[in-house]
């Protein structure tokens, strides 16, 4: 049994009778004119089949007790794959997911009709789909617009959301999860350095950008986990700042925010360095506060924690060290995110919800930050740790954040 197969097995047992999955792979939505934006495979879709491919839909049924697994995928197209390039062939489909049975796409709604028309009075038969949804502003997803055209179809069927089972079981990572984040951090690792040994003054923050891209792509890292911040001097003070498109001035700070991927588990770090490679007194000064902060959440992240107590601990020692540095403003005025969140095959990952408490097997990050705008510092070391029963291990502890480490490697020493 390998990983997808042993995770669909885990989740329909966890399902009661007369339950059936259906998860989308998902689309790109396009652009301008024919053009389309890259396609990101649905996370959810992806944890349970391995497939990395459009306008797939799986199926998981179990009814009186009998488990069916299926997928239904698009037929091969000849001429698209002279253009685009070939779809998976059902072998490959097969091999990589282990689900024996593989459908046409355009037979999914014969499939659900039959079905409905078997077991219509079974009264108990529920439909599970992933009705994730982040704003009210976003457009419908596949499995958003299924469900629905199923209701007006079919008003007597049971729908239910199938995202919190999901989500308990990736809040929890396997070896092979936490090698591929592992595989990112490296890989994050030889960019940061190329970064650091680039930077000087007078040079655009959109080279370090590239100068991070560029290592990924020849790393065979596919996709960034996200938007990398590239961020010198007062611009470190925003925390989502995206433009990266400055010039870095002599005495500044630089803020790098950035993340590869392995197998679409993400990587997430921050590190800030001198752009001239050696620290000013002031900034060092503020530096080693943040260095302690998070080398302090490291120590503590342990299981039965909390996020939020986590956050606390930040707070806590900021409120008794940052004024004695001259920072009286109060701390919200100078820390204005939370200390970590859940990572994995999203950068922000799933989560237990409010108060959920760590557990054996959760990847968080650990990314205190001071951003002191009239003194154009901006500051965040982010590492990510993986919790254990004897506590939090650094995944990323090779990445060097020591100050003196730093201006030593950067000045060639």
């Amino acid at each position: 049994m390998n990983r997808y197969s042993d995770r669909r097995e885990r989740l329909m047992k966890s399902l009661p009778d007369d339950s059936v999955v259906l998860l989308f792979s998902g689309n790109a939505p396009y652009r301008s004119a024919d053009e389309t934006y890259e396609f990101c495979v649905d996370r959810n879709f992806y944890y349970l089949t391995g497939l990395d491919a459009e306008d797939m839909v799986v199926m998981l049924s179990k009814i009186n007790g009998s488990i069916m697994e299926r997928i239904f995928i698009l037929p091969y197209d000849e001429t698209m794959a002279k253009w685009v390039g070939g779809r998976l062939l059902p072998e490959t489909v097969k091999e990589i997911s282990k689900i024996a049975i593989i459908e046409d796409r355009e037979d999914l709604d014969m499939t659900i009709a039959s079905l409905m028309n078997r077991y219509r009075l079974k009264d108990s038969l529920s439909f599970y789909f992933d009705f994730w949804h982040y704003d009210t502003d976003q457009a419908d997803t596949q499995a958003q617009k299924y469900a629905r055209n199923m209701q007006e179809q079919y008003p007597y069927c049971v729908m239910k959301d199938i995202y919190p089972m999901l989500t308990k079981m990736r809040l929890i990572k396997d070896e092979y999860e936490i090698s591929c984040i592992r595989r990112a951090i490296r890989t994050t690792n030889l960019g940061i350095r190329q970064m650091m040994k680039a930077s000087k003054p007078g040079m655009n923050e959109m080279v370090m950008d590239g100068i991070f891209e560029f290592v990924l792509k020849q790393d065979s890292c596919k996709e960034p986990a996200f938007k990398t911040i590239a961020a010198s001097g007062k611009r470190a003070t925003i925390l989502h700042y995206a433009d990266n498109d400055q010039i870095m001035e002599d005495n500044e700070l630089f803020l790098c925010d950035l993340g590869a991927t392995y197998d679409h588990y993400c990587a997430d770090i921050s590190r800030t360095f001198p752009v001239n490679g050696r620290f000013r007194e002031r900034q060092r000064e503020l530096y080693e506060i943040v260095l302690h902060a998070n080398k302090l959440v490291a120590r503590k992240a342990a299981p039965g924690m909390s996020l939020k107590e986590l956050n606390k601990l930040v707070t806590d020692y900021y409120e008794e060290e940052l004024p004695k540095h001259g920072l009286t403003k109060g701390v919200s005025e100078y820390y204005y995110h939370s200390v970590s969140h859940h990572l994995g095959l999203d950068t922000h990952d799933v989560d237990g919800g409010p108060g959920a408490l760590l557990e054996i097997g959760n990847v968080i990050t650990d990314e205190p930050g001071l951003y002191v705008s009239d003194e154009g510092i901006g500051i965040r070391i982010e590492d990510d740790l993986l919790i254990t029963k004897y506590g939090a291990v650094v995944l990323s502890e090779e990445i060097m954040k020591d100050p003196q480490d730093i201006e030593d490697y950067m000045r060639g020493h």
